[in-house]
């Protein structure tokens, strides 16, 4: 039986709720095991090689499933793929501290990859297919804060309880099955997939070439920061501590800007949004050399930096989301998957080169990325 249209008045809030505990397992699988696969690599005495190698196994699964979900979305929809996939979560995560060898992880990182794909590209796509265009932006935001969130919350984990024995573990695997069990539940209706209209991901670059263009300045700068923004301050007089501290100033803008900035995006016209965001953040990358030898003013500007630079994505996605729908939505969302990838490969090189040329390459390079970014919005007009 069809269910019935659902007026905004009375959103589908039990739906939206479910499908941030996704957002949140999501966040939480990234942010509990790169820290954790690093650590436990160096502890058993591998090298840096070694190390990336492995970390080289989650983008593969990112990539080599790409392309492919289109279809299996089209094919089963968005909710039996998500409850694999969570299911797929939890049972690494159970079997990663009992493999007796190192080299078990490499299938089972490859595993992680292909489930948070599948994760991030079902759950936005059906997201923006049940919220109506006058609270696109600021539920997009919502769900980029709990994404966050997981982000931050790996690592306190790990703080809590420690790195070691099966409880880090134990304690992820039960929130991500608290997740399942949501998106199992019957208020769950999925929203139908349809065919993409178009076939091959390049068609979508071409459909939605500012979305993807962001997903890519997000991975590269992203990528780059987690590696380099430690030793940029280390190398400007910074204690490590506190310089490590400055990755949590980050990430708590990205978690407490989203939603106010979405409220904007509800209210405004939202390219020309992004365009100003994209400004401020070229601007105030610029900012980074005067305030690193400020203290306490590094960690205010990069608060407000990174809040500024996140909203950037959600505006982008929540343009796409109220242009397309179905197959081609979820096909964007795959296109984008693979400019992360990328992104995520060439950041951290370029970045490295940009902090080898001065003592403050890594902000003029963030500058130029945004920079060059913000021209797309004002060229493209008509483009998402």
């Amino acid at each position: 039986m069809p269910q019935p249209h659902m007026p905004s008045a009375t959103r589908p809030l039990l739906p939206l709720a479910s499908l941030m505990t996704v957002a949140l397992s999501f966040g939480l699988t990234y942010g509990l095991s790169a820290p954790l696969f690093t650590l436990a690599l160096t502890d058993k005495g591998y090298g840096p090689q070694f190390i990336a190698a492995n970390a080289i196994m989650h983008a593969i699964g990112v990539l080599g499933l790409a392309p492919f979900l289109p279809r299996i979305a089209a094919r089963f929809g968005p909710r039996m793929p998500m409850l694999l996939a969570l299911a797929t979560l939890a049972c690494v995560l159970v079997a990663l501290p009992l493999a007796p060898s190192v080299w078990l992880w490499f299938p089972l990182r490859l595993a992680l990859g292909a489930a948070t794909e599948v994760l991030l590209i079902l759950s936005e796509s059906w997201l923006n297919q049940i919220t109506t265009d006058q609270t696109r932006t600021r539920t997009m935001g919502l769900y980029s804060a709990v994404l966050s969130a997981g982000f931050a919350l790996g690592p306190l984990i790990l703080a809590g309880v420690g790195r070691h024995g099966f409880t880090p573990f134990g304690i992820s695997a039960a929130i991500i099955v608290a997740a399942l069990v949501c998106v199992a539940m019957p208020w769950m209706h999925a929203p139908t997939l349809e065919h993409a209209q178009h076939s091959g991901l390049w068609r979508y670059v071409k459909l939605a070439p500012i979305a993807i263009s962001v997903t890519l300045l997000m991975a590269m700068l992203e990528a780059a920061g987690s590696s380099f923004l430690t030793l940029y301050a280390m190398r400007n007089g910074w204690a490590e501590q506190n310089a490590t501290l400055l990755l949590s100033a980050m990430l708590i803008g990205a978690i407490t800007l989203q939603f106010p900035l979405g409220w904007l995006g509800d209210r405004f016209n939202r390219r020309h949004l992004m365009i100003c965001l994209g400004a401020l953040s070229c601007l105030g990358a610029l900012l980074w050399p005067w305030a690193i030898t400020h203290g306490v003013w590094a960690y205010a500007t990069l608060f407000v930096w990174d809040g500024l630079f996140a909203a950037l994505y959600m505006l982008a996605m929540s343009v796409v989301g109220s242009r397309y729908h179905g197959g081609d939505l979820v096909s964007i969302y795959a296109a984008s998957s693979v400019a992360w990838g990328l992104g995520a490969f060439i950041g951290p090189e370029l970045a490295g080169t940009a902090l080898d040329l001065g003592p403050h390459g890594l902000p003029y390079f963030v500058s130029l990325a945004c920079g060059l970014f913000t021209l797309l919005p004002l060229i493209l007009k008509k483009s998402a």
